[in-house]
């Protein structure tokens, strides 16, 4: 009895916190323009008019090339630090890491504006280079942190195993080491391409009128109009979610990258 009790109240914990997703799901296929869930007839006008909305399309260009840039950068710089601070003893260590993971503290208002301040007199504003310096700042704290973790619960004795056995440093982060943390560069890299492609504080300030992305353009969008085209766009959004995270899963297992 108290296991069947347990799981009536886990499933209502679960409905509650998905309540708004499905709401946002059922408004997209209204056929009217109230934001009012209905049950009638489902319509696609609503995923069809966001489609053919060339402001948001191009906005989804925008965030998905920067997001896929700033994943590919964070990961390539993000590893590396993650290693140095892991694996070696130098003078400033913590400072080194205290300052990778400071603009995790800072308040994205404050983080968006000092960008701005510093990006508008060398032409930053507006521009993919801009766009992917200010969300590498936000995102390459959360490729260390995820890869640290997986460094930190290795085991140190495969890698010295390699290096007895004739391999040098490169043969053994390649066949031993990548293979090991690789989750948690994953876990890193799918974090920092979610939060790019999703934020939206820091591109109101940086993105200017050159390159908007999507979360700045739905923002404009919903200050002139109250229909469920944002819903069905926000459900476009939540089902690629989904393929990514199955895409995760049937890598290298949600799991392993969850508890990396």
């Amino acid at each position: 009895m108290a296991k069947i009790l347990n799981r009536i109240i886990v499933t209502i914990v679960y409905l509650f916190l998905l309540a708004p997703i499905i709401a946002v799901v059922i408004i997209s296929f209204n056929d009217s323009k109230s934001l009012a869930i209905e049950f009638g007839a489902p319509s696609f006008q609503w995923y069809q008019s966001i489609l053919e909305n060339s402001e948001l399309m191009d906005g989804a260009r925008v965030s998905l090339i920067t997001a896929v840039i700033t994943a590919v950068v964070v990961l390539l710089l993000g590893v590396p630090v993650a290693l140095a601070i892991a694996r070696y003893e130098f003078p400033g260590k913590a400072a080194v890491s205290g300052f990778f993971l400071s603009p995790l503290l800072v308040p994205g208002v404050v983080l968006g504006l000092g960008l701005l301040l510093v990006f508008q007199p060398v032409g930053l504003v507006g521009t993919y280079p801009g766009i992917v310096l200010a969300h590498f700042g936000v995102t390459v704290p959360y490729v260390i942190r995820t890869t640290l973790s997986s460094l930190t619960t290795s085991d140190m004795r495969c890698e010295e195993a390699a290096r007895v056995h004739g391999a040098n440093s490169f043969t053994t982060f390649r066949r031993v080491t990548l293979p090991i943390i690789a989750p948690g560069i994953l876990a890193g890299g799918v974090m920092a391409f979610i939060i790019s492609f999703d934020e939206a504080v820091i591109s109101l300030f940086v993105a200017g009128s050159g390159h908007t992305t999507l979360p700045v353009e739905m923002f404009r969008y919903l200050q002139y109009r109250s229909d469920p085209g944002l819903a069905a766009l926000s459900a476009i959004l939540i089902a690629l979610s989904v393929v990514i995270v199955l895409i995760v899963e049937r890598a290298v297992g949600l799991r392993k990258v969850v508890n990396s």
